[in-house]
Order: C-alpha cells, then sequence, then structure tokens
C-alpha cells in the first residue's frame, strides 16, 4: 500500500509539471456534474488567506489564496475544483458564477490563487471546495465559507479579528479590609462586574499583575502593572465596567493603537476591592479579557517531567495573551513591535496555533517601521523565512524582495565577505525604512548590557562580549540572511541572483571560519581584533550550521561552559545551538532548571506570562508581559520533539525527536494541512516507542539519531536506515527501536 501512495504521489507531481510546461489545462470531460462523491469525508478547515474563520474581517487581497485540509480517508488528494459564488443560493446549488476552477489535477490544497471574475471591494461571497482522492475518486463538496472583500493602500495581509473572553475568577478571598480576586491568569483586560449597592457610594479597586503578602502589590517595581481605580456607582443593582488609564507611553507614535471598539486594557490577574457596604459574590465579576483569534485546541504538550510542563504551559499561554494588539509587541512597557521580539513570538505562534496574519501584518509593519539595532534589521529576514516554510506562501517576499535585500546589510560588506554596521550611511539607513537618516543603527548582541539603568548590580546579557567593528554575532546572521535570500531567489525563478546569494553565503562562511575562529582554542571570538571568546559568538554559529563537524565538540564544550549567561531572547539561539549538535540533555536541563536565571523562576515568581528578563534583577525596568521569554514554546515542538517544515508549508515534514531523559511525552502541532500528533514512550533501554499521526496530504521522514546497533520497524516492518530516515505516511505511524546490544 505505501508503494502504492508512493507511486500516486509521484505520478501526480510529474503531472502537474508537464501540465505546467506544456500550459496546458487538464481536461474536465469527466467530472459529475450532481456533486455527489464516494462514502469519504469531505474537506475541512476552510480558510481564505490563511484565516479559519473570515466572517467578520476584510479580506484585503482581491485575488486571495484559498486552502483546506483533506480527511484522512483520501489520504492524497489527485484533484479539487472550487466553486465561488456571488450569493448563498448559488453556492448551496454547487453553481460558481463568479469561479468554477472545473477540475485541477494537482496535489496542493494550499496558496490556492483566486483565477475568477474580478472581485469586488465590499462585497460578500461564498464558497466551497471539493477534492479527488488518492485512488482518483470524487469527495462530496465541503461546507461553503463566506468571507467579505476590503480595500488597503499599503498592505496586503488582511488582519484577523479580535476575541473577547469573560473569565470568572478562580478564587476569591476575604480579606481583614478588602476582597481578592484572583482570576488565575493575567490578561490584557479590564473588569465588568454587577454591583448592588444599598445607596450611592465609591468602590475602590486595585489591579495588578503581583501580589505582596496576599495583597495586591502598589508598588510591585519595573513596568510590572498596577493601578487604583475609583468607581462611582449607583443606588439598586446596576452593571459595571471599569476605566482603565491609558499609560502615557501607549500614546507615543510608534505605539500600536487599538481599535476604537476595544477599551483601554492594562494586565493583570488580581482585582483587590476595598471594604464595601454590600456582599461580594464571586459570580458577579469578569476579567474581559482581549485577545487575537486564538484556538487553544491546536496545539498540546504533556511529558513525564512536570517542570517542563509547567513551562510549556507558561510560554503557550504568553504567546495568546500577547496577541491582543493584532500586531506582535514588547509586551505592555511600550506596545511598539521589534524586528527580534517579533522573530520569536512569531516561532512560538506557529508551533501553538495555526494563525499568520499577526507575523505578516508584522512583517509588512517592519517594512516601512525599522528599530535601530543592527541585528533586529537582519531578523526580518528570518521572519520571511519562518513564514514561507510554515504556510508555503511565497507572495510577501515576492512583494518585497528588493527592499529586503537592504535588511540583510549585504551592501555593508567588505572583499572577504564580512559585514559590519559602521559601513552604514544616511543613504543607506534610508533604504532600510528610517524617516531619519541620521539614525544609527548599533549592535545589540543582547539585552540589557551590564549596569543597565545606573544599577552597577545589574550583571547584564552579553556574557562580556567585546565590540568589534566586524562582529562574530552581526556575521553569523549576515550567513544565514543569504542562504535565507538565495532560497527566495530560486522560488521566485531568479536563478542568477540565486547563485550569487550563494556564493555570498560561502563566502561568509568561509570568513567567519577564517577570521573568526581561535583553532587553537577551538571557539569563536567575538570578533575580529579581539580574543575574548563569548557564548553568543558560539552558539550563533553552532545554531545556524557555521562550525566545522570537527570543531563542534570543542565549541559546544565552550558553550557549556558559560551555562545561561544570555537573556531570554539569546536563549531562543543557544536551545537551537544545542539541539543542532544533539546535545538534548544539556538542553533539557536548561528548559527544566529551578535558578534564577530559568523558565522556572518566571512561574516561582508568581507571573503568568513570560518575564521580558529571567528575573526583575537583572532588568530593573522588566515587565511580565514579553513574548520574547517565551521560547520553549517552539523549542519543544522544533527541538525536543524535532517537528519542522522540510518543505515549504509541510509538503514534507521533518521530525528528529531528542527525548533526553524523558519516559513518555505527547504532542501536537499545527500545520496548514492538518496538525501532526506523537506520543513516545521509554519502555527501557532496550526499546523506545513513537506513535506519530502525519495528517492526509503530507509525507514525513523521521531521523533516529543513534542508529547504532538499532533494529528499528514502522507498523511492525523492519526498516532499513541505510539509505535515510524512515518515510511516514498519513495516519498512524508506530515506530519501535529496539537496540540488539
Amino acid at each position: 500500500m505505501k508503494s502504492i501512495l508512493l507511486f500516486i504521489a509521484l505520478s501526480l507531481f510529474t503531472l502537474n509539471k508537464a501540465f505546467a510546461q506544456a500550459n496546458i489545462k487538464p481536461s474536465t470531460n469527466f467530472i459529475p456534474t450532481d456533486g455527489q462523491g464516494f462514502d469519504s469525508i469531505a474537506p475541512s478547515v476552510l480558510t481564505v488567506e490563511r484565516i479559519r474563520e473570515p466572517s467578520g474581517i476584510s479580506i484585503i487581497d482581491l485575488k486571495p489564496e484559498f486552502a483546506w485540509e483533506i480527511s484522512l480517508d483520501s489520504k492524497f488528494q489527485t484533484a479539487y475544483q472550487i466553486l465561488l459564488a456571488s450569493s448563498l443560493t448559488n453556492i448551496e446549488n454547487n453553481i460558481g458564477d463568479m469561479w468554477d476552477s472545473e477540475k485541477v489535477l494537482s496535489s496542493s490544497s494550499n496558496n490556492i490563487e483566486y483565477e475568477g471574475k474580478a472581485l469586488m471591494v465590499d462585497k460578500s461571497y461564498y464558497w466551497k471546495v471539493r477534492i479527488w482522492d488518492e485512488m482518483n475518486r470524487p469527495v462530496d463538496y465541503s461546507n461553503h465559507q463566506k468571507f467579505t472583500t476590503g480595500k488597503s493602500e499599503n498592505t496586503i495581509t488582511s488582519a484577523n479579528k479580535f476575541i473577547k473572553e469573560r473569565i470568572a475568577p478562580v478564587a476569591i478571598t476575604q480579606l481583614e479590609s478588602s476582597t481578592l480576586i484572583d482570576f488565575g491568569k493575567d490578561a490584557f483586560a479590564t473588569l465588568e462586574f454587577d454591583y448592588t449597592a444599598k445607596e450611592n457610594e465609591t468602590l475602590v479597586f486595585h489591579l495588578g499583575e503581583k501580589l505582596d503578602e496576599g495583597h495586591v502589590d502598589r508598588n510591585p517595581g519595573g513596568h510590572i502593572r498596577y493601578q487604583k481605580i475609583e468607581v462611582p456607582v449607583k443606588k439598586g443593582n446596576h452593571s459595571y465596567q471599569l476605566e482603565v488609564e491609558m499609560d502615557f507611553r501607549h500614546s507615543r507614535p510608534m505605539a500600536v493603537k487599538l481599535p476604537d471598539s476595544i477599551p483601554v486594557l492594562m494586565p493583570f490577574r488580581y482585582a483587590e476591592l476595598e471594604k464595601t457596604n454590600s456582599k461580594i459574590r464571586k459570580e458577579d465579576f469578569s476579567q474581559l479579557a482581549f485577545f487575537n483569534y486564538w484556538d487553544n485546541n491546536n496545539s498540546r504538550f504533556t511529558s513525564s517531567d512536570d517542570i517542563l510542563n509547567q513551562v510549556w504551559d507558561i510560554c503557550k499561554y504568553s504567546i495568546k495573551a500577547t496577541s491582543f494588539a493584532g500586531l506582535y509587541v514588547d509586551g505592555d512597557r511600550e506596545r511598539i513591535p521589534y524586528e527580534a521580539d517579533a522573530y520569536l513570538n512569531q516561532l512560538s505562534h506557529y508551533t501553538t496555533d495555526k494563525e499568520y496574519a499577526i507575523a505578516r501584518q508584522t512583517i509588512e509593519y517592519f517594512m516601512k517601521n525599522p528599530t535601530w539595532p543592527t541585528e533586529w534589521q537582519q531578523h526580518v529576514a528570518l521572519m520571511f523565512y519562518a513564514d514561507y516554510m510554515y504556510t508555503g506562501n511565497l507572495e510577501l517576499v515576492e512583494k518585497y524582495y528588493e527592499p529586503l535585500k537592504y535588511k540583510t546589510l549585504m551592501e555593508l560588506r567588505r572583499e572577504d565577505g564580512l559585514v559590519s554596521s559602521t559601513n552604514s550611511s544616511p543613504e543607506f539607513m534610508k533604504k532600510l525604512g528610517f524617516k531619519d537618516p541620521k539614525t544609527k543603527m548599533k549592535d545589540i548582541v543582547d539585552w540589557p548590557p551590564a549596569g543597565w539603568g545606573g544599577n552597577p548590580e545589574v550583571m547584564g546579557e552579553r556574557d562580556g562580549f567585546v565590540f568589534m567593528p566586524y562582529s562574530t554575532v552581526i556575521n553569523c546572521l549576515y550567513y544565514q540572511n543569504m542562504v535565507i535570500m538565495a532560497e527566495f531567489a530560486k522560488g521566485l525563478g531568479k536563478s542568477e541572483e540565486q547563485l550569487e546569494f550563494e556564493y555570498l553565503a560561502a563566502q561568509a562562511k568561509q570568513s567567519i571560519n577564517e577570521k573568526l575562529f581561535d583553532k587553537k582554542k577551538g571557539r569563536y571570538v567575538d570578533g575580529e581584533g579581539t580574543d575574548h571568546a563569548s557564548l553568543h559568538a558560539n552558539m550563533m554559529a553552532l545554531a545556524f550550521n557555521i562550525v566545522p563537524e570537527k570543531y563542534i565538540p570543542s565549541v559546544v564544550e565552550h558553550i557549556k561552559s558559560r551555562g545561561m549567561a544570555c537573556s531570554v531572547y539569546g536563549s531562543q539561539y543557544l536551545m537551537e545551538a544545542l539541539y543542532n549538535a544533539g546535545e538534548a540533555d544539556y538542553a533539557l536541563s536548561l528548559m527544566t532548571a529551578t535558578h534564577d536565571r530559568s523558565w522556572y523562576n518566571m512561574i516561582k515568581v508568581g507571573s503568568t506570562i513570560t518575564l521580558e528578563a529571567w528575573d526583575m534583577k537583572y532588568k530593573s525596568n522588566g515587565d511580565w508581559n514579553h513574548a520574547w521569554g517565551a521560547a520553549p514554546a517552539n523549542i519543544i515542538p522544533r527541538g525536543l520533539w524535532g517537528i519542522q517544515p522540510k518543505t515549504p508549508g509541510f509538503g514534507i515534514a521533518s521530525i528528529k525527536p531528542q527525548m533526553s531523559k524523558l519516559t513518555e511525552s505527547k504532542i501536537e502541532v499545527p500545520t496548514v494541512k492538518g496538525n501532526i500528533k506523537g506520543e513516545y514512550e521509554y519502555v527501557d533501554n532496550k526499546l523506545q516507542i513513537y506513535s506519530i499521526d502525519i495528517p492526509a496530504g503530507m509525507l514525513a521522514e523521521f531521523e533516529v539519531l543513534d542508529r547504532i546497533g538499532k533494529v528499528v520497524t514502522l507498523n511492525g516492518e523492519k526498516v532499513s536506515l541505510a539509505f535515510g530516515d524512515v518515510r511516514l505516511f498519513p495516519g498512524k505511524n508506530i515506530i519501535k527501536i529496539e537496540s540488539n546490544n
């Protein structure tokens, strides 16, 4: 059966390629006209512009892309037919008066661009799809989906809707002179309540993220949020909503403004109500919280390590909670998008929910609104690439391909291929999108520096990094940018530019290893002209696969000697470096650590959203609602479980588990083709079992890291690893790894 499926998939690819090369539209003479298919489940999870429920929003691209998920009954799709109608009546009668694609021979169920009559702005349309399964049998039409068009002058990404949740208290405690209401989690919200007053009076609320000896902390420090709010109430029973005061920073030009339909929000978990004359009931209070569209059921993770489970929970929730602005922002302090913050947020959003609109909107935002750190510019290409790999869509790349080149800093290179921000000019800053050409780029490496805020006790997060004009961190990012641009040039059919980017990548890699690597000590120095070797210089080189194989052990040894000498931002690359090098034990030990430079410390101090820094003592103006601290939300799926797209849009998934000391684990990871589900059991040192569910229309490659002395079976049949990884097909795949030692 597997060979038949593979034959069908390969045959379909050959057919599609042949039709494309010959510019021939497949014949549709044999399409049934009654819409009746075989006894298979129709396509589901329809999306327009990658948005799952487009009702109530504006689709601004008038040539939108459509997508759907295929039922496992169908296994693989061999063809599809889309109908798009101008009325509900037409779509219910299978009449595509705007577009009838007819039968299209294709396995693609994602990024199908509209090819019908011109769509009008501010009009509603209806669409549905049916497919032909792996045996070329028609499957019934999906349910229809409605969407409404809109208009935008500058962007092509449609914004998803905001959702609000009324969250009930998890506990209410009567204190000596007040009532403490605990909503369980911090959220960007306001407070709604019903209150029966015996007479007119003024209620006094204290909202906050942090407690101090059982009360809302009135002086929490840094940018941990607190507000005192007085509410006049009238005699009798009435409903009220607190009027939260806007922080002055949120009115600044760069701050993201919320729609007028959303009240002023602040992050809080606790509401403390001073003593009143009336009875306080738990059911009368709600935390009115706002999020961007979110489906909590699209991801999950559990394991035999309780601390790791708690770390996953806080990191996943952090991604949901900080989606409130509709763009990726730096939490509540400034509410400004920053490129590196956004990239980490994006990776974790893609592994916790199949939501792509915020990331794509943020990408478009950065093309016109850059921020000052040098490396932050280089994170823009990383954002484009993550979106391309997870969605398979090149539309943004095609639009911004030319200005994106400037973000890579390739214009600032010298003859040997190394780049330096010191080579920038006012003209170059203008090319990057800075409105004030006097703006200077500044290498940042990590944040904050030692002594931040005038406090000599702040040790900083840079591991003593020595700044030089030609920096190892900057050039590692530059190398990765060149690798990415080569992929983009290939995808856009720019073969000459692909070769140029491949050459620049190879040149940068060679120069990094010749001029920024200390061969005697086996580690990377911070830059040209210094012998200091920080954690950052080495973890970035390892994360981006720059380290020659023979030097990987010495680089890993140096990295491990530095501990967690980086910030919560830097930890993303530290963890990527460790999993790239197969250092699963050390990586897991960092994710489950309990000292004050750990994710568990964030839980221990009382936060339910990840902190801006490991602890307030490491950043005195830090906050308790920063998504860039949530790296394990993507590291657990992408590193520990090793689930990543091998080809754009998850045509082929790569699964490379590194379970270390875990004895069991379960995971679910969203993709545009459906969710990948995995279960792991460590029976004993001679037997480990994986159960992997692959969605329809996808293939996966499962990598067994330690192959020596191992016998591997897939669904009871022995698998040879001599020619590569274990190929997985749609449905359940039971993999047993047995040791014959």
